[in-house]
């Protein structure tokens, strides 16, 4: 199964809320970022040079820092800060060259996070002058350079090519060098204790692929078809990788899926996987759509979110291309057909987005703006679409562009008025499904998958032939939807397909079965009971579960055959075996505080939010709340990922309102960190 959700965060306010300095063009930006892991804190000092382009008495920087330690330049100015900016107050001359150094220190409130072990930024939509005076105007353009002093048991990552890395006692002092200039929302570090791996491209580009000290056996099949993802977008896009090199880099807790920051893409190790999980879950789609980012997004960035479909549409449809060069156009279809079913639905409930709308949802710009870019092939045809797309890129190289200058190049380079198109496919809220179904009616397999689809309300009796025939076709999406429509059917009926779809070499069609049969038959106990071993985490965690559910009898021998399970790095399959291990009456208790202190543990901090939310939710669920649980809990509920904090506090709530938590509660708030004491004196008082 290649299921990957990828939704990387859209910028609505990065534009909103940025200044423009139109004269002023800063040129580069120099820093050095010192980062106490202790106090969490960042010493900074950037150096910047900028051409006065039109005379002016002031100039600024965002920056939402906590002290400005000093501020030097050649020049006599003054220069002051208030709320998010450095003010310099001065007779700058139009056609002056300046530069000026400031020193500052800051406890970032967000952008940047310290975990154990490990720091990074995620600057798009959050600015990245919340720990690195900058600009948040996508618009200016800046070459930046960024050293970075940590630990010489650490490894420190940024944008551009590190140049030089200097030991001193038991500091490391790494070096990076930007060729060109970029938005200032891509620069980033990484700090964390990692090992990599080093491929080249056909064309010769650098590619580094960072790991956890002790990960090297998930090396492969995360970065799996890196090289051959790159090569692929070098040819089909037709202008060769615009930077001087190309990371990726796992963080722990990250926000989103990924972020395609200059060079170095930074994901979330949720993506980390072995062989058997790349099944379920794996990093190609992410992969893909970020390193597109690169030409759309960085090499030729939108001007406002009102040109959006610029970035993700285009590199949601080019990672599209990618997994079809290497999955196959059955797999493509079923991509498609899936996204077009949301895209129909929300258009027939009146919610369908124009993508000229900057408060447009993901779906829309990544899904629809797919879409839209499919339809403008299909209007062009290939040949003018890929030299539009060319033109279109060395035209705005390093710059920024809007809709108008996109169209006006596919204008120009086809002589074709785009007016109606882009009233059908980028203004017009709803989706054009009709259009979307006849596109994907090409494909014979989607034929077959809707003709199957047709029988889900004929008896089981009318359409056995049909399942039987799509459980043996070769097509793992058409015995899906055959094991889907077994539910609830008579036994004596579907036995034979249930048989057959157990027997299947396809991972998704098995996965169907333990998704979908409640309660198990004796008849296949035996091969059900294989699935325990599957190809498939997912898999595995659902037959333990429905086994053990089925059949009480035999809790204790399916709990000894998977007592060494683990998983997901989330570890699914193991907290699963806990929760049954605790819950199952005479199932080894001698060990059960043991079992009990383990998923607690894995509820604390010492563990990434992935983990941790499992870990609340079993503990909530079985009604294991001390005040361990209770302080874990707490502390997820100001955790930066909003979808897990979110989940925490819905599980507090709960809890609030039993007397004896809440006593616990109040028994030790004094002792916890004035972040979590703050948030719980909003929700008690």
């Amino acid at each position: 199964m290649r299921q990957v959700i990828h939704f990387t965060f859209i910028l609505l306010a990065l534009n909103c809320l940025g200044q423009n300095q139109p004269e002023i063009d800063f040129i580069k930006a120099e820093a050095v970022i010192t980062p106490d892991f202790e106090q969490q804190k960042i010493h900074g000092a950037a150096r910047y040079e900028l051409l006065v382009i039109k005379d002016t008495d002031s100039i600024f920087l965002d920056a939402h820092i906590d002290e400005l330690v000093t501020l030097f330049t050649s020049k006599g100015v003054t220069y002051s800060e208030d709320e998010n900016k450095i003010w310099i107050k001065g007779d700058f001359n139009a056609g002056e060259s300046f530069s000026f150094t400031v020193n500052y220190k800051v406890i970032p409130k967000q952008t940047l996070y310290f975990f154990e072990n490990q720091l990074w930024t995620q600057g798009q939509g959050k600015y990245t002058s919340y720990w690195l005076p900058s600009l948040d105007d996508m618009t200016d353009k800046i070459e930046f350079d960024l050293s970075i002093t940590a630990p010489t048991d650490y490894v420190a990552i940024s944008n551009g090519r590190l140049t030089d890395k200097e030991a001193v006692e038991e500091l490391a002092h790494w070096h990076f060098d930007m060729e060109e200039p970029m938005s200032s929302y891509l620069v980033m570090i990484a700090v964390g204790k990692y090992d990599k791996q080093e491929l080249r491209s056909s064309s010769g580009v650098p590619l580094e692929n960072y790991y956890f000290k002790g990960d090297k056996a998930y090396v492969e099949p995360t970065y799996r078809y890196t090289k051959e993802i790159f090569d692929f977008f070098e040819r089909k896009i037709g202008v060769p990788y615009p930077w001087q090199n190309y990371k990726q880099v796992p963080v722990r807790d990250f926000l989103y899926a990924g972020m395609e920051n200059t060079t170095a893409t930074v994901f979330s190790s949720a993506f980390v996987v072995d062989s058997i999980g790349f099944n379920d879950k794996n990093y190609v789609n992410v992969n893909a759509h970020e390193l597109a980012h690169q030409w759309f997004g960085n090499y030729v960035t939108e001007v406002s979110a009102a040109d959006h479909w610029l970035h993700e549409g285009f590199a949601s449809y080019h990672a599209l291309l990618a997994e079809r060069e290497l999955f196959g156009d059955d797999y493509y279809y079923w991509k498609l057909f899936n996204t077009a079913e949301q895209l129909r639905s929300r258009s027939d409930n009146g919610k369908g987005e124009a993508l000229s709308n900057p408060k447009a949802s993901s779906l829309t710009f990544y899904e629809k703006g797919t879409w839209a870019l499919i339809a403008l092939d299909e209007l062009l045809g290939s040949f003018d679409f890929d030299r539009v797309i060319k033109t279109y890129l060395e035209r705005f190289a390093f710059d920024n562009a809007t809709l108008d200058d996109f169209f006006a190049v596919v204008t120009e380079v086809t002589g074709k008025d785009m007016t109606e198109f882009r009233k059908q496919w980028i203004d017009q809220t709803s989706f054009k499904s009709a259009w979307a179904l006849d596109y994907l009616t090409q494909s014979e397999f989607i034929t077959a998958y809707l003709s199957l689809e047709a029988l889900r309300t004929q008896d089981l009796s009318a359409k056995q032939r049909q399942l039987a025939a799509a459980l043996n076709s070769e097509n793992e999406y058409l015995g899906q939807e055959a094991v889907f429509q077994l539910s609830g059917e008579p036994m004596n009926l579907s036995l034979p397909l249930y048989t057959a779809a157990l027997a299947d070499e396809h991972v998704l069609v098995r996965q169907a079965v333990a998704q979908s049969l409640d309660n198990i038959p004796l008849a296949i106990k035996g091969d059900f009971e294989a699935l325990l071993t599957d190809d498939s985490y997912v898999t595995q965690e659902l037959a333990l579960y429905r086994l053990w559910s089925s059949f009480p009898q035999d809790r204790a021998k399916y709990l000894d055959r998977m007592t060494s399970a683990l998983g997901f790095k989330e570890k699914n399959v193991r907290q699963l075996w806990l929760t049954l291990a605790i819950v199952t009456p005479d199932y080894n208790e001698g060990q059960k505080r043991d079992y009990i202190r383990e998923l607690m543990d894995y509820a604390s901090d010492t563990y990434s939010f992935e983990v941790r939310e499992l870990a609340l939710n079993y503990l909530s669920e079985i009604q294991i709340i001390n005040e361990q649980v209770l302080k874990s809990m707490i502390n997820a509920c100001v955790h930066p990922n909003w979808r897990f904090r979110n989940q925490a506090r819905e599980l507090l709530k709960r809890q609030l309102d039993n007397p004896i938590a809440l006593q616990s509660i109040q028994s030790f708030r004094s002792d916890l960190p004035q972040k979590e004491q703050d948030y719980l004196q909003r929700v008690l008082e």
